[in-house]
């Protein structure tokens, strides 16, 4: 019987290596198989933050599957894949209620200054005459920009901890428990804590702009667990160096990995190296979804967590 044969894309999805090979026949696209090996490829994985371009799309003339590890997939064009008749498939959820609990580490980090805090003290800075004054999580208006899987978990999360809740997203959810704001400015304006959740794509690059930094003004916390793509980096740089944003915590940049250096005399900023969604359960989830994808598509049965 002739195996499906799989190209995975990316040298750090290699670990996925043995688990796929008990049932396909693999290639990897980092050991530069020719136009030839290229041609009998039925299915990509691939890690969906990284840009897919035609070229390598048209040169596998039997995809039928671009198989997603990942829960993001705005590297993949969406319309070019539909023009081929190529499906396209996710992780799903899996890492959503992971990258909520990172969220809300991160807001509780910067507000309650547990890594400034820790800087402090290992520095000999801590005395009896002066102690620093943090703020309260409770009663702060956290205003979240996209309402999906992750965004929903940041939300149930914080109203444990009586937070008030507000989001935005393009298009409104008719039955979530929390109000939609007419606008993201309006949502900035009217939050302490902005968290954006939002999945990326070309049509929203950079919507957090410096408009937005303004809105959320000089006592507002920024927190970025989405893709760093959705942020401008240089107007935010800019905000926390003048003070006109209060503080930024962040897992995701643009690009990454991010220039540590571009850090080194920012303010008030907590940062993370994209580990929001990265736990070892998680990572189980997202293997068991590639798999079963997989499986499906070969089945010619419905896919599990298929892209919308």
């Amino acid at each position: 019987m002739v195996r499906p044969l799989l190209l995975v894309g990316q040298p750090l999805l290699a670990p996925l290596l043995p688990v796929l090979r008990a049932d396909y026949d693999v290639l990897t696209l980092w050991d530069g198989p020719d136009a030839a090996a290229l041609a009998r490829v039925d299915a990509l994985v691939w890690a969906g933050e990284f840009p897919l371009g035609a070229a390598l799309v048209d040169a596998m003339p039997r995809l039928g599957l671009i198989a997603c590890f990942t829960v993001g997939y705005d590297g993949v064009d969406l319309d070019l894949a539909q023009a081929r008749g190529i499906a396209v498939a996710h992780a799903g959820a899996a890492n959503a209620e992971d990258v909520a609990d990172h969220a809300i580490g991160l807001m509780i980090a910067h507000r309650r200054w547990i890594v400034g805090g820790d800087r402090h003290l290992r520095a000999g800075q801590w005395t009896i005459e002066a102690k620093t004054r943090t703020r309260s999580m409770g009663g702060a208006r956290l205003g979240i920009v996209g309402m999906g899987a992750i965004g929903i978990a940041i939300a149930e999360r914080a109203e444990a901890m009586k937070m008030r809740i507000g989001w935005w997203g393009p298009r409104d959810k008719p039955g979530l428990a929390w109000p939609r704001t007419e606008s993201l400015a309006a949502l900035a304006r009217e939050s302490d804590i902005l968290a954006v959740a939002a999945r990326a794509d070309e049509t929203n690059r950079g919507m957090i702009d410096a408009a937005i930094l303004d809105a959320l003004g000089p006592d507002g916390l920024l927190v970025n667990v989405a893709r760093g793509q959705l942020v401008d980096e240089v107007a935010l740089v800019a905000a926390l160096k003048a003070g006109r944003l209060g503080g930024a915590a962040l897992d995701v940049f643009d690009p990454e990995p991010t220039d540590p250096t571009r850090w080194a005399d920012v303010p008030n900023v907590v940062l993370t190296p994209h580990t929001g969604g990265a736990t070892q359960e998680a990572v189980a989830r997202m293997l068991d979804m590639l798999r079963a994808n997989l499986a499906a598509h070969f089945e010619g049965a419905p896919l599990p967590a298929p892209v919308a």
